[in-house]
C-alpha cells in the first residue's frame, strides 16, 4: 500500500514541475518577442536618422559645387525658400537652425526623382509611403566675407535632412573657401 501512495504523489509532483517549467518558457518566450520588437524599431529608427543624414549631406555638398561654380553668389538679405535652380546666398547667418523644416533657404529639388524608377523621392506629408522622404532638404548659405587669407570668399553652409517622417532631422554645417586664386608651385621663381 506504501508503493501505491509514494506512486500518486509522484504524478502530482510531476504535474505540477511541467506547469511551473510551461510557465517559465512562456515568459521567456513572450519576453524574446518584446526584445525582439524593441530591436526592429531601434534598427528602423537607426536606418531613417542615417537616411536623413545622408539627404542633408547631398545638399550640402550640392551647395558647396553650387558656390565654386561662382553662379549668383551676390549675398542678399533672404527672406523665404527658393528652389535650387534659382539658389540664393544670404548676408546673415540663419537665426535658429534647431527649428524644421526651415523658413528661409534653398530647397534641394535635385534631390527628387520619379520614384516609380527605383529611385526614391521626397513627399510633403506627415505620412510618406515606404521608401520615401518626408520633405526635400534645404541647405542655407552665407557669406561670411573674405577669409583671414585675403584671397577668395568665405561661406558656411548648412543643410537638413529628413528621414520617412518629419521628426527624423539631420543638420549639418560646413566652412566652404571659394578661391580666386592658383597656388604656385614653391620650387618655381
Amino acid at each position: 500500500m506504501i508503493t501505491v501512495n509514494a506512486r500518486h504523489r509522484q504524478r502530482g509532483m510531476a504535474l505540477i514541475t511541467s506547469i511551473l517549467l510551461l510557465i517559465v518558457l512562456t515568459i521567456m518566450a513572450l519576453s524574446m518577442m518584446r526584445s525582439y520588437g524593441i530591436e526592429e524599431r531601434i534598427a528602423g529608427n537607426t536606418r531613417d536618422k542615417q537616411r536623413a543624414l545622408n539627404a542633408a549631406i547631398s545638399a550640402q555638398q550640392y551647395a558647396e559645387w553650387w558656390v565654386s561654380s561662382g553662379a549668383n553668389l551676390t549675398p542678399a538679405a533672404c527672406t523665404g525658400v527658393v528652389p535650387s535652380t534659382l539658389g540664393q546666398v544670404c548676408t546673415l547667418p540663419p537665426t535658429n537652425l534647431n527649428v524644421v523644416p526651415w523658413a528661409v533657404g534653398v530647397t534641394y529639388t535635385q534631390f527628387t526623382a520619379n520614384a516609380g524608377n527605383g529611385v526614391v523621392s521626397y513627399l510633403n506629408s506627415a505620412t510618406p509611403t515606404a521608401g520615401a522622404y518626408a520633405l526635400a532638404p534645404v541647405f542655407y548659405i552665407t557669406d561670411l566675407g573674405v577669409p583671414a587669407s585675403g584671397t577668395g570668399e568665405l561661406y558656411q553652409i548648412n543643410a537638413v535632412g529628413y528621414g520617412g517622417s518629419q521628426s527624423t532631422v539631420a543638420i549639418v554645417e560646413s566652412t566652404y573657401v571659394v578661391s580666386t586664386n592658383t597656388p604656385q608651385d614653391p620650387t618655381q621663381p
